[in-house]
């Protein structure tokens, strides 16, 4: 059973200044989403969905329908901020979308096979794809075994400002223990720290973080619907909350609902944060093309 990427692409980018899900890096227009796409193909994955929102869709096809056609299916959905369960009532004062739980939830119609969820704007590398589509491509649609790619936490920072990492914790049998989010974390000098409460605190660089590379089994579906509509009912005045991927799969395993196991990747993680990043990751590309790992230009 060849497993689907599922590519989250209905973010805004206002630190970026631009639609980063289409802007081109790659010496022929290349986006981060082609390379992804490459190695997911290349791993032997069979579908790719897009999770967008309404006001970008006909620039987003536009960019990707023609490049894509006769290579992998490919399907899409939206991400909108009505886009809920039948029953599920909100303020009518909220104007945005509920988060990476909320951009799964809205795929439960089109996928049913096991799938990797991914950034769009987010490189992952292809060692990460063939790691994580190795594992998916084992499970059974049901099976309670999701998985993530974890990567070392010094090859995840940004050059050009601070990032926020979800700390992971495993087991001895490599399974995940829990996930904490750290904010604020970068350089001071040749450490690498984080903020809390006003204090700067030490991570070891090898310390493994979730770069929000998971797989999953369609069975995550029912499971998001439910939490879903818990954490609208908890969050009607707030109009900023967000249900967060982290949070519904340390939910599950709380219940033990499922195991998710950690599958460690060396690969160096880049991706567009901000504006500044942009130039940084087109070298990075280029290296990459100069080594032999992609082609120059990646389409016909």
């Amino acid at each position: 059973m060849k497993p689907t990427l599922l590519i989250l692409a209905a973010g805004i980018g206002s630190r970026y200044g631009s639609l980063k899900q289409i802007d081109g890096l790659g010496p022929f227009g290349e986006t981060i989403i082609d390379y992804s796409v490459y190695d997911a193909m290349r791993a032997g994955f069979g579908k790719v969905v897009f999770v967008i929102r309404k006001s970008i869709e006909d620039e987003f096809k536009d960019s990707f329908a023609g490049k894509f056609a006769g290579k992998i299916e490919v399907d899409y959905v939206l991400q909108e901020l009505d886009n809920v369960p039948e029953g599920i009532t909100y303020s009518s004062e909220r104007t945005r979308p509920w988060g990476t739980g909320h951009a799964v939830m809205v795929a439960k119609d089109v996928i049913d096979t096991p799938f990797a969820m991914i950034n769009a704007d987010d490189f992952y590398g292809k060692e990460a794809f063939e790691t994580i589509g190795n594992y998916l491509k084992k499970l059974q649609p049901d099976d309670p075994l999701f998985s993530m790619v974890g990567y070392k936490l010094e090859n995840t920072l940004s050059e050009n400002g601070f990032v926020s990492r979800g700390v992971c914790v495993t087991d001895a049998e490599s399974n995940l223990v829990s996930v904490t989010e750290r904010t604020k974390i970068g350089w001071a000098g040749n450490s690498i720290v984080y903020e809390d409460e006003g204090k700067e605190v030490s991570l070891p660089g090898n310390t493994i973080v979730s770069m929000n590379m998971f797989g999953f089994t369609p069975m995550i579906f029912g499971h998001i619907q439910r939490y879903f509509a818990e954490f609208i009912s908890a969050n009607k005045d707030n109009l900023r909350a967000e249900l967060y991927i982290p949070s519904v799969v340390t939910r599950m395993m709380e219940e033990n609902l499922i195991t998710t196991r950690v599958l460690t990747s060396d690969s160096a993680w880049f991706g567009v944060t901000y504006k500044e990043d942009r130039p940084v990751v087109v070298n990075k590309i280029r290296e990459l093309i100069d080594e032999g790992v992609y082609p120059e230009k990646l389409w016909d």
